[in-house]
């Protein structure tokens, strides 16, 4: 039976935030949840591996502001069993949903036929969507961590996270997949998937091998879209979507529940709200995101923030030597002085 959980009460369309890897970090999603917030958001993917075994570094990948709501764990792996406790761990932090990803193509995650490297074995990652399911319902039935054998300073680290967690619940599992690895096989596969009743399979319109290079392919999309209707499962389509307006109008056009948005958001934390923001508004967020990745990142070198910065600056005249400027900065204080003396020098008004 299909759990929607809270994604049965979002209003549709549902148009939201696509998992980056590197990108959607917590300040980077917080920034969308002040700005324009997007319908639902995903967390970066988190290797379940590596988290089930003790490495406690990657829980940095869960923090979470509550005004992200609803938020959903996107996690990625290969053995069920790691699946089943990093699954426990987002069930204690109290996020909104879980999310398994079969659709990342890096070569370092797919060739172990993991992420969108899964395609290739469909019964691992049907057996892979039941573990998440029954995580989500023994966390429910009120199973704890240490019974659940996690790593004791694992469980010492989820304790000291302040989790954002309310009464027990069970929460709904999503996948995130794409059309196929080297040909498309999108029809069969979505099938597949449907057997096991995730609440949500949002599909990119590439396949594997494509990695991000062509047009994704909407037609396709249209096609599973058709077949998922007939179940209880929504559908959400993904790739190449320029705007809000341009989501809006693949969904309506290929019959999908929603979209949700990657690329196109970088940026432009206004997105989901269709503004277009003045040059003084992208100064004024650039300063404010690196002052809260400055402060939820502290254990993190400020360099990571830099790609978001350079992003931020762009269609206006001196562009270029502004980004030269801020990719050479090390603190928000930095970026704050550096910005401010560039509108000085270049008789841009600027109140912050």
């Amino acid at each position: 039976m299909v759990h929607l959980g809270f994604w049965g009460k979002l209003p549709r369309p549902i148009i939201g935030l696509s998992p980056m890897d590197g990108i959607t970090d917590a300040a980077f999603r917080k920034m969308f949840a002040l700005h324009g917030k997007p319908d639902v958001i995903y967390t970066e993917f988190v290797n379940v591996e590596g988290l089930a075994r003790g490495a406690i570094n990657m829980l940095g990948h869960f923090i979470y502001d509550k005004i992200e709501r609803p938020i959903v764990a996107q996690i990625y792996g290969i053995e069920s069993d790691s699946f089943y406790k990093v699954a426990l761990m987002a069930c204690y932090l109290g996020f909104d949903g879980i999310d398994i990803n079969m659709g990342c193509p890096a070569n370092k995650v797919a060739r172990r036929n993991s992420g969108a490297g899964l395609i290739r074995v469909p019964d691992q990652a049907k057996k892979i969507i039941r573990t998440v399911k029954r995580a989500s319902q023994d966390w429910a039935d009120g199973i704890t961590l240490e019974k659940a054998d996690l790593r004791p300073k694992i469980i010492q680290a989820l304790k000291t996270m302040k989790p954002h967690a309310a009464a027990r619940k069970r929460l709904p599992v999503s996948v995130k997949t794409r059309i196929g690895v080297d040909k498309i096989i999108a029809e069969d596969w979505v099938k597949e998937l449907l057997e096991e009743e995730p609440a949500v399979i949002a599909m990119h319109g590439r396949t594997l091998k494509q990695m991000y290079s062509g047009q994704a392919d909407w037609e396709v999309l249209g096609k599973v879209a058709k077949i998922v209707k007939q179940t209880k499962t929504l559908f959400l389509g993904n790739g190449d979507i320029q705007n809000i307006d341009d989501a809006k109008k693949k969904i309506a056009q290929y019959g999908t529940d929603g979209a949700l948005v990657g690329r196109a958001v970088c940026g432009n934390p206004w997105f989901f709200a269709g503004r277009n923001p003045t040059i003084q508004e992208k100064f004024e967020v650039a300063i404010e995101h690196s002052k809260i990745y400055e402060k939820i990142k502290t254990e993190h070198a400020f360099y990571a923030i830099r790609k978001h910065l350079a992003w931020y600056v762009n269609g206006f005249e001196g562009a270029k030597d502004l980004r030269v400027q801020l990719m050479q900065t090390n603190t928000s204080s930095e970026v704050e002085k550096t910005i401010k003396e560039f509108c000085k020098k270049n008789e841009i008004g600027f109140i912050m």
